[in-house]
């Protein structure tokens, strides 16, 4: 079984524009669906809670790993894979979840990469890589969709 999910998209849309759609916490927060409490800063936490119907009681918890700016930009969260038990009771597992932007003729090439898996515990690992790699195929849509509007 692999320890990461890795989902690549073209977006017909400048470099800029989708690294602003990633890195500003409320645009991330428009297509991601969820409220962000705080900007995105290195090192520091950022909270809040969903906005996708019927999550809306999840808790937004991260920690920005990483900004490189219009290349890069990566932090880490609880593997949970939305197991409201697992949620209650905190997780000591987080994963990497990063964003990385190459400029393409087209656009922007966005491939997101969640990592990390391997500490998870059975049964939860499963189950949080199968919801999370369902998870991604969804955002990556919706980035893509959010920007090209």
């Amino acid at each position: 079984m692999s320890d990461s999910i890795i989902k690549t998209i073209d977006i017909a849309a400048p470099l800029a524009t989708v690294w602003d759609a990633i890195i500003d916490h409320e645009k991330f927060g428009a297509w991601f669906l969820v409220a962000l409490d705080q900007p995105f800063v290195a090192g520091e936490m950022t909270t809040g809670h969903m906005t996708y119907p019927g999550y809306e009681h999840f808790p937004w918890v991260s920690r920005t790993v990483a900004i490189e700016p219009m290349t890069r930009f990566a932090f880490e969260w609880p593997a949970t894979g939305g197991d409201e038990e697992a949620i209650r009771n905190g997780v000591p597992e987080w994963t990497l979840v990063e964003f990385v932007l190459e400029p393409i003729t087209t656009g922007t090439r966005l491939t997101v990469t969640e990592s990390g898996f391997e500490a998870v515990p059975e049964p939860r690992r499963s189950n949080v890589l199968r919801d999370n790699d369902g998870g991604w195929a969804e955002q990556v849509g919706n980035i893509k969709r959010y920007v090209e509007r």
